[in-house]
């Protein structure tokens, strides 16, 4: 068995980074993208630029990433694909459902109907949804009250179950007045 890699938190952060511009490059949604521009602009100020290089010289070693010497004389430093399983595990790692101080009145339903030959991808999304805060309403029903599209559609990319998954926006549901008691909703 491979022992697994240590990584400190500016690589895996460097891993991210490189994750953010491919999600650049495939955002069509403009608030998405100004979304991962901050994101990603705040985190860059926080790193200690040698500590980046020594980061950017160990993920190059232990093979996450590739470089390419460019015409300019520059080098451009690519996410491969290890690097970038990697990164995602990273980011799904830490994803986060933010509340907003005041609920909009809207519920968010994550319904799927996932074939048995993808079950361990449904298994992992249903306990993401779990960690992340949902609750579950039937067996592959979950519910949540707050905005979290981008990160729900985030975590149906890693386990490339798009086709199996619908997501809802309610504005009534029968059981609200025990959700609302789940959730803290006044």
């Amino acid at each position: 068995m491979k022992k697994r890699e240590q990584m400190g938190p500016v690589a895996q952060k460097t891993l991210l980074f490189l994750l953010g511009g491919l999600a650049l490059s495939l955002t069509r949604n403009p608030r998405g993208y100004s979304k991962i521009c901050r994101e990603m602009a705040k985190e860059w100020k926080k790193i200690n630029k040698q500590s980046l290089n020594r980061a950017i010289r160990r993920l190059y070693e232990s093979k996450l990433v590739d470089y390419k010497e460019n015409r300019d004389g520059t080098i451009s430093v690519i996410l491969n694909d290890r690097g970038r399983k990697r990164a995602l595990r990273y980011n799904l790692d830490s994803i986060q459902i933010k509340q907003p101080a005041t609920w909009d009145g809207l519920w968010r339903i994550v319904i799927f109907d996932i074939p048995e030959d993808f079950k361990r991808g449904r298994d992992a999304l249903a306990r993401k949804l779990r960690q992340m805060g949902f609750r579950a309403i039937q067996r592959s029903v979950f519910i949540h009250p707050y905005e979290c599209w981008d990160e729900v559609n985030f975590i149906i990319e890693v386990f490339n179950l798009r086709p199996y998954v619908r997501l809802i926006q309610a504005k009534e549901i029968d059981i609200a007045l025990e959700l609302k008691q789940f959730f803290k909703i006044h």
